[in-house]
C-alpha cells in the first residue's frame, strides 16, 4: 500500500523557517511531479510549489523568493523549506504526488497534511 508521510510542521514566529518533507513508501514504479498545496478553513486548496521529475519548479507568486521545494529521487521525498515565514503563511500543508504503480497505472496521491502555524 502507497503511502505519503509528511512532517516538519510546527509553530514558528514571523521571520522563522521550516522545512516540510514528504516521503512515499510501498512499492511503486516510478514517481512524476511532486508538489505542496495548502489549506485554510473555508477556502480552497491552492498550490504552492510544484517540481517535475526533470527539475523543473514552479511557484505561488505569495511564496515566490520564499519558499524552495526541492526532491531527493533516491529517497523518494519532497521537501518544501520555507523561510521568512508570514502569518498568512498559517494553515494546513499537504504534499501531491504524482506516481506510477506500475508502466501503465498512475495516480495522484495525496499526504495526511501537517499544520504550519506562524504567529508570535
Amino acid at each position: 500500500q502507497v503511502q505519503l508521510v509528511e512532517s516538519g510542521g510546527g509553530l514558528v514566529q514571523p521571520g522563522g523557517s521550516l522545512r516540510l518533507s514528504c516521503a512515499v513508501s510501498g512499492r511503486i514504479f516510478s514517481i512524476d511531479a511532486m508538489g505542496w498545496y495548502r489549506q485554510t478553513p473555508g477556502k480552497e486548496r491552492e498550490l504552492v510549489a510544484l517540481i517535475t521529475s526533470y527539475g523543473s519548479t514552479n511557484y505561488a507568486d505569495s511564496v515566490k523568493g520564499r519558499f524552495t521545494i526541492s526532491r531527493d529521487n533516491a529517497k523518494r521525498t519532497v521537501y518544501l523549506q520555507m523561510n521568512s515565514l508570514k502569518p498568512d503563511d498559517t494553515a494546513v500543508y499537504y504534499c501531491n504526488i504524482d506516481l506510477y504503480l506500475n508502466p501503465y497505472s498512475r495516480r495522484s496521491s495525496w499526504g495526511q497534511g501537517t499544520q504550519v502555524t506562524v504567529s508570535s
